[in-house]
């Protein structure tokens, strides 16, 4: 098969893993810095162009869409999608995933289990909002925030009032959720292929720290999920419309609760802490159900 991969860093280790994995595969493998490509909208025949040359059709396509370019990389995919080329993960799900509020909204539906959340821009009454989630403390996101940025865990109804009003000033639009105290700082990251979680572990934050992201210093180990736990992370995905998609998980009193559904998991942590060849199984999930126009959402939002 012919798979180009999106990516803005070909030296990335997810992006060079996948390459990995597909060529000794025995595919062609191609990678594309996602700003550079440009696309010919309006013609009967819909083409990408890269570098001065009209793309060549590609079998499949692996999006690795950070999430400061999701508008445009998102067009991007939609454009080789209606060229006939496979979708790993198909730009309707991927944006989906990418708004928070959505996103929390479409797990919500579904009855997936997700921490007491509010959302507002400039909320009449502050303290309402706050009480909307059990009180303090709480954790105060940013929507657009990514790996651990915008985020804030406010620990006195004083400290809530504080950083709200700092956020109203900012005008921007904000969730604040329920502090799950009894995961200790720690969270599930499932990484879910298809309709199976193909590799799970635990991030612990490092002392000091409420954030357990890698990029904070945050440390992984493997973990054994419990039969709840897997279901919730595979529904999670399967809600968002995502082949490929990391799951994060809270351990809370009351069961799973869902962090954030991601489109564009890295694979450097998981692969470290589980010893998975996951870059290889998501070459195999290609090569299964790889066909020409095979999209799942059909362009539906």
């Amino acid at each position: 098969m012919r798979i180009a991969v999106l990516s803005r860093n070909p030296k990335l280790y997810s992006t060079k893993r996948l390459v990995e994995a597909a060529k000794a595969r025995g595919h062609e493998v191609q990678v594309l810095d996602t700003l550079k490509c440009y696309m010919d909208i309006a013609s009967l025949r819909p083409s990408v162009h890269y570098r001065g040359e009209r793309l060549q059709p590609f079998d499949a396509i692996i999006p690795r869409i950070g999430a400061s370019v999701t508008f445009y990389g998102a067009a991007v995919l939609r454009q080789f999608e209606m060229m006939g080329a496979y979708p790993l993960n198909e730009s309707v799900a991927i944006t989906r995933s990418r708004d928070k509020l959505r996103s929390l909204q479409i797990l919500a539906r579904a009855g997936i289990g997700l921490p007491l959340t509010g959302f507002a821009h400039r909320p009449d009454s502050t303290a309402d909002l706050i009480k909307l989630v059990n009180g303090a403390p709480l954790v105060l996101k940013l929507l657009e925030g990514t790996q651990g940025k915008g985020v804030v865990l406010a620990e006195t109804h004083k400290a809530a009032e504080s950083v709200i009003d700092a956020f109203r000033e900012l005008n921007a639009n904000f969730l604040v959720q329920e502090f799950i105290k009894e995961a200790g700082g720690s969270d599930i990251r499932a990484l879910v292929i298809g309709e199976k979680v193909v590799a799970a572990m635990q991030r612990q934050a490092k002392e000091g720290e409420f954030r357990s992201n890698l990029h904070r210093g945050g440390t992984a180990k493997l973990v054994k999920l419990t039969p709840e736990e897997r279901s919730t992370a595979v529904r999670a995905a399967r809600k968002m419309g995502l082949n490929v998609s990391g799951v994060d998980l809270l351990r809370s009193n009351h069961g799973p609760v869902v962090m954030e559904v991601n489109s564009s998991p890295g694979l450097g942590g998981i692969e470290e802490a589980t010893g998975k060849d996951v870059a290889n199984l998501v070459i195999e999930f290609i090569e299964k159900n790889a066909k020409p126009h095979h999209t799942r959402t059909r362009g539906q939002g």
